[in-house]
């Protein structure tokens, strides 16, 4: 089976969130399954490891009513070959995207994906296009491609990482820019304007999302920015596979990042050395209190709201407050207060350290995730590997990983209702469990011993490949 992923980032090249994350890791696990997969992603101004590029060939790709250079160079990392197409207009830029021109270049990235495979020994059974950036590439495939034999059999899988960004534009954008006409224009036209992840799920022949429960909360208007109509009726296309982590990266027993290694058998001692140094570190009182912990953008949707609600009452019960992150000015300001007014019971940096960040995972003994949506998540599967006990809400990813240790098999400590009340309310059975002496490290060797890794995906994925290989 022949998979091409496009991805608008992919670790370690260029990366700024998850769906680098996931473009770094899934094909790797896809290729260690047998299966042929290979990565494309713009060359940007400030791509890493830009010497292990190897020169390919140049061409030309439509854009609108005239054509833009694009330069192909291709590179291999754990033996999954990456494609990078380069136009310097575009892309040598500092960052990756808000720029007010993102419509076009990623217009231009999506026609010359499928230009590219003129110039590749190398053609796709199914073409993995990820979130808005890429959306156009089944639309196009669809319009331009499909008659041609190298083209006629690929299928096409859209996956919705986060169905907030879909790539909205003035419908002036279609015909001069993305060189779609008005007898097509229907393909991405809704409510208005031209929407680019609306095409997508118009013309690919399957649409993923990243967990199962998310694949069913933005057929709610509360969770789809607009979009559950079209997904209602799209319906049949819609399925969830569950993200994974590195295992590799995120594994306690090798961390060069933390000051003790341990693992699911032997995390007591490791653990209290990286919680006592994580003390030492934020000036914490080291008396035996519990660790909890947040890494997280200081947005509302992360549920930084609930935890402004609540953390002098977890102050108040004996908890020490960690907190990494940086985004709304009025919540670091506040959490900046909060650790003047209680020093030694909490510690707070305003910004993000990868490093320091491994830390918290190993040193605290809880993690905070109360997101009011989160398509998957990350962080409560890098928790967990590390030994520290989740509390999250139960939306999207939280909910299919994390299982509440009341029912006596789960992983962590969950809460349905998105209010501050039940936040506390489940904090405080977390740290009720960590006082039980005997239970906590059954929990702590549970949680260790889940298996988030990218080999368990994959499988879904390889599934879901072949369903769309066969429907036609």
């Amino acid at each position: 089976m022949n998979v091409l992923f496009c991805a608008s980032e992919a670790n370690p090249w260029a990366a700024s969130g998850g769906l680098g994350d996931v473009a770094g890791s899934l094909p790797k696990a896809l290729v260690q399954n047998g299966v042929d997969c290979r990565v494309v992603m713009p060359l940007y101004g400030d791509l890493k490891y830009r010497d292990e590029l190897e020169y390919i060939t140049n061409f030309s790709v439509p854009v609108g009513w005239r054509s833009q250079y694009c330069g192909l160079f291709s590179a291999k990392r754990d033996g999954v070959t990456f494609y990078f197409l380069d136009n310097e207009y575009y892309f040598k830029r500092t960052g990756l995207y808000g720029f007010y021109d993102d419509g076009e270049r990623f217009a231009f990235f999506s026609r010359a994906v499928l230009e590219m495979l003129f110039y590749t020994d190398f053609t796709p059974d199914v073409i993995n296009a990820n979130d808005w950036q890429t959306a156009l590439v089944p639309v196009y495939l669809n319009l331009y491609y499909r008659h041609l034999d190298k083209y006629s059999h690929i299928k096409t899988v859209f996956t919705i990482h986060n169905i907030q960004y879909q790539g909205k534009y003035g419908l002036d954008i279609l015909e001069d820019t993305c060189g779609i006409g008005r007898r097509d224009a229907h393909l991405v036209e809704y409510d208005g304007c031209a929407n680019f992840m609306k095409g997508a799920i118009e013309t690919s022949d399957k649409v993923s999302t990243v967990s199962p429960t998310y694949a069913g909360e933005i057929l709610d208007p509360w969770f789809s920015h607009g979009l559950d109509g079209l997904l209602r009726q799209k319906q049949y296309k819609l399925c969830g596979i569950l993200n994974g982590i590195d295992v590799d990266s995120y594994n306690p027993e090798t961390d060069p990042n933390i000051p003790a290694h341990y693992n699911a058998d032997t995390f007591a001692e490791g653990k209290a050395e990286c919680k006592r140094r994580l003390q030492e570190q934020f000036g914490l009182a080291q008396d035996g209190s519990p660790v909890m912990a947040m890494v997280t953008r200081l947005v509302g949707h992360k549920g930084v709201d609930l935890v402004r609600d609540v953390a002098e009452g977890l102050i108040d019960q004996g908890i020490e407050l960690v907190i990494l992150g940086n985004g709304e000015h009025a919540y670091e300001v506040f959490f900046n207060d909060l650790a003047g007014r209680h020093p030694g019971r909490v510690g707070v940096y305003i910004g993000f350290v990868p490093p320091l960040a491994r830390q918290i995972y190993a040193g605290a003994d809880i993690f905070l995730m109360p997101s009011k949506s989160e398509p998957c998540g990350l962080a409560q599967m890098v928790a967990c590997r590390y030994g520290t006990i989740p509390v999250v809400r139960e939306t999207g990813g939280l909910k299919d990983s994390i299982h509440d240790s009341g029912d006596g098999w789960g992983n962590g400590f969950t809460f349905q209702q998105y209010n501050a009340h039940d936040l506390y309310e489940a904090c405080w059975r977390a740290k009720e469990g960590y006082w039980h002496k005997d239970g906590w490290p059954v929990l702590v060797h549970r949680a260790m011993c889940c298996d988030f890794s990218w080999n368990v995906s994959a499988h879904s994925y390889i599934d879901m490949y072949h369903q769309v290989m066969n429907l036609w």
